[in-house]
């Protein structure tokens, strides 16, 4: 029995040591250790969705500040909700006759969408328009891009011109033809900062970079992957994309040289697909499995790929791993296909680097997840992430969340993030210039909460003035009412009346708001500084217990 004990402690230690730090030793600082993630009520939930049942791994959901985008079952081909708000009975993008494989929101235009699928005939209009296989839909400043196959067996991308009210009816003439893969796309990305340029993934193992404002193929891929590819990421500034390939290895590639600058073997050991995405700081972290279908996740250093800073091992699931990544406060994000749990790391330059925060459980497995950016957050409440899960036949908002109890704008949780105004033009990009996606601040999104007390103090001279006995003092010699001012009280009361709206009363009221206003002010800069002063005493703390100081 005891030995039982001893193997179960030992085995407790060991989990604690990869995920959490060694026991009884310092506690790792960190401003997301309590990070908590909270399902949303079922009155905001989408019901009765048929989410896809594509076997494609791809997240089937894509989310901004104005819409959310879901890849549902579609019969005879293949179709996406996008909506709004969040209703069930919002109408469908259905010009895929097969299904859907992938879609993805631009950065810099919330209505713009792109959409990957497998085959299908567009129907346009009174008359039906034959594609033969139709394989993406993007929409670019109301333009919808479509392709279909021609009869020499080449995807034709199509350009359709959508009205600022949304289709009224189906169309079938096209503005802009696009010739690109030869086989079904199934991977999209929009480049992070220079706008208008797409890049698409085929099953022809071929990579294509567009200019969708001119519809031109501006570069392409076709010689660098001998096997499908599984997952592209760009850089934090758009200079250098990363790939993952059946073959196992990991590649960084210049799109507009057309070059592998670095190329790293057996990433993860195991069969099943990958996936690879650039952090911030240029390292790459990567998900997959190991040869005993351990599901992994491993950190590289684009420096020298020769070995992993560090690779942790989860669990024996067969479902792939899906990385989210939040440049902004360098969290991972894992959400498992089929899994019911979603796991959220921090990426430090503290070995063992990859962090393990917490995760979320819940009894039903998800098919997808849709992950927010920034600027739809509700910075009120320390949201620091949203993410939509893709039930069965629902889809849930997820919120995570960073436990404050002030009321003010938490600056150090919402550093400035990635905006709408793109940093370069396409043809800037395309003439060799790189920058990082253009900041906004999210301060203008916070809305300071309404002061109770300013409402209590409000009210109190009125509630005074009106209590004529309660409150006021004895009367003295020198103020006893006589008989004749208490037969004028009636007039008195009347003349009052017509006084305190425009006399002293407001006056009274207005110099009180502003001594509240102003010791409010007064107060918040306190306990600003004091925070501040917590923070820096805990940074202090934090290097003495690691024996620095």
């Amino acid at each position: 029995m005891v030995e039982e004990c001893g193997l179960f402690c030992g085995n407790v230690q060991e989990f604690s040591r990869q995920h959490h730090g060694p026991i009884g030793g310092v506690v790792r600082q960190s401003k997301f250790r309590h990070v908590f993630a909270q399902a949303w009520k079922s009155e905001h939930c989408i019901d009765d969705v048929r989410v896809s049942r594509v076997t494609w791994d791809s997240s089937l959901c894509a989310v901004n500040p104005k819409f959310i985008a879901v890849i549902i079952e579609a019969g005879g081909g293949g179709a996406f909700l996008v909506s709004g708000r969040i209703d069930q009975s919002s109408p469908t993008v259905c010009g895929h006759a097969a299904p859907v494989l992938d879609i993805q929101w631009s950065p810099h235009d919330d209505n713009i969408i792109a959409s990957a699928s497998e085959d299908c005939t567009v129907k346009a209009g009174q008359r039906c328009c034959p594609h033969s296989t139709l394989l993406s839909v993007e929409w670019e400043a109301g333009l919808l891009i479509s392709p279909q196959t021609t009869d020499d067996h080449r995807r034709v991308y199509r350009v359709w011109h959508i009205p600022d009210g949304g289709l009224t009816g189906p169309m079938t003439d096209a503005i802009l033809t696009l010739e690109g893969h030869s086989k079904r796309v199934g991977i999209l990305a929009w480049h992070p900062s220079a706008f208008n340029i797409l890049l698409t993934a085929g099953c022809d193992n071929v990579i294509c970079v567009w200019n969708v404002g001119t519809g031109e193929l501006v570069y392409q891929l076709g010689d660098i992957h001998p096997d499908l590819i599984y997952s592209v990421c760009w850089n934090k500034d758009g200079s250098a994309i990363c790939t993952v390939c059946k073959d196992k290895a990991l590649r960084v590639v210049d799109p507009r040289r057309g070059s592998v600058l670095k190329v790293r073997e057996k990433v993860h050991e195991g069969t099943r697909p990958m996936r690879a995405v650039f952090l911030s700081d240029g390292k790459i972290l990567t998900t997959g499995f190991s040869r005993m279908s351990e599901r992994q996740v491993s950190l590289w250093d684009t420096k020298d790929l020769s070995e992993p800073m560090v690779v942790q091992e989860m669990d024996t699931s067969n479902g792939v791993l899906l990385p989210f990544y939040d440049p902004d406060t360098n969290m991972v994000y894992l959400v498992g296909k089929g899994d019911c749990t979603i796991r959220y790391f921090e990426v430090t330059d503290e070995s063992p680097f990859v962090h393990f925060l917490s995760l979320y459980s819940s009894k039903e497995p998800q098919r997808g997840a849709g992950f927010l950016c920034k600027r739809g957050l509700d910075v009120n409440k320390c949201e620091i992430a949203r993410f939509f899960k893709l039930h069965e036949r629902k889809v849930e908002p997820i919120s995570m969340t960073v436990p404050r109890k002030s009321d003010l704008f938490q600056g150090d949780l919402y550093p400035d993030t990635a905006g709408l105004e793109p940093a370069l033009l396409a043809d800037e990009w395309i003439a060799g210039q790189d920058a990082p996606p253009l900041l906004v601040s999210l301060s203008g999104g916070y809305t300071a909460p309404p002061s109770k007390q300013r409402d209590t103090l409000r009210g109190k001279p009125k509630l005074a003035s009106q209590d004529s006995g309660a409150g006021a003092s004895p009367p003295t010699a020198g103020n006893a009412p006589t008989k004749e001012m208490e037969e004028e009280t009636p007039q008195q009361r009347a003349a009052s009346k017509e006084t305190d709206g425009t006399g002293e009363r407001p006056r009274r009221e207005d110099e009180m708001l502003t001594e509240l206003l102003a010791e409010m002010k007064a107060l918040r800069a306190v306990v600003l500084a004091q925070n501040q002063r917590i923070e820096l005493l805990e940074r202090q703390l934090a290097r003495i217990e690691d024996g620095d100081v």
